[in-house]
């Protein structure tokens, strides 16, 4: 069965809270780790769901990006109140994403980010420096129901990638849950 659009909206709305960030950074320890307080999550991650930043060019106006990745994660310093120098990007797998296009997503990131830029921030963390930095991580969310292709695909790009268990959550339109529906 191929992954639902549910599931992937599920993970994105969990990675918009801190709590679902760190249970998602969790299942990769590295990540968890670069986490400066986690006894203060809150002030210590700033989370960009659907992230867009400003590329800075020379003698022009700047210019607003939206950034293929589906949340990027900063790291901040709970006590000076300013970014510090990691940046996680969060690619969820998507329905009918192939490997290709899934990849692809990271390498246009990549690109993007290899220009001066700066974040376009939460109203909350307005006041937080905001300018991009040269260590930038990828994080991919895979689903049970991910094809092997994909998951060999990132093992043999080396890119990090969890296997992230969807939630049971009754479905909208009421047909019913995830599980529900695979037992029909």
């Amino acid at each position: 069965m191929p992954v639902q659009k549910s599931d992937y909206e599920s993970c994105l709305v969990d990675y918009c809270h801190h709590e679902g960030i760190i249970t998602l950074f969790k299942l990769h320890r590295p990540y968890l780790e670069m986490i400066p307080s986690l006894r203060r999550p809150d002030e210590s991650i700033i989370i960009i769901p659907l992230p867009i930043i400003r590329l800075r060019k020379t003698n022009l106006p700047t210019e607003a990006n939206y950034l293929p990745c589906d949340v990027a994660v900063l790291m901040c310093d709970p006590e000076w109140k300013i970014k510090t120098g990691a940046e996680i990007f969060i690619f969820i797998h998507r329905p009918h994403e192939d490997f290709s296009d899934l990849l692809k997503r990271w390498r246009e990131t990549q690109m993007l980010l290899d220009k001066d830029y700066e974040w376009l921030m939460p109203s909350r963390h307005s006041h937080i420096l905001s300018e991009g930095t040269n260590t930038k991580y990828p994080l991919f969310v895979v689903f049970p129901e991910t094809s092997e292709r994909i998951k060999r695909g990132l093992l043999g790009t080396e890119l990090p990638f969890v296997i992230q268990i969807p939630e049971i959550v009754p479905d909208e339109e009421g047909l019913g849950t995830r599980e529900e529906r695979l037992e029909r």
